[in-house]
């Protein structure tokens, strides 16, 4: 499977999570609408790994995330569920 096959997978379970509205990116990068973001953030990547969700900048509202290969993308999605129910 191609990355950006991936990144499609990827973001479309992201939007199948009540509360989690993927958003238009480029690159290896996934921009999700989320509430809460910095504490989502800090949540997800003390239960994770440091860094592996990101709050932007002058983006109110959203966190990034890094589209890594699918065993990677199916523990954060599982940690999103998790967090956000």
């Amino acid at each position: 499977m191609s990355q950006a096959e991936e990144k499609d997978r990827f973001a479309s379970r992201l939007a199948s999570i009540p509360g989690i509205q993927p958003l238009p990116s480029i690159g290896d990068w996934i921009l999700i609408q989320v509430e809460q973001p910095a504490e989502l953030a800090r949540r997800v990547n003390r239960r994770i790994a440091p860094g592996i969700m990101s709050v932007p900048r002058n983006l109110n509202g959203a966190v990034r995330v890094h589209v890594g290969d699918p065993i990677d993308n199916e523990k954060l999605l599982r940690t999103l569920r998790d967090l956000v129910a």
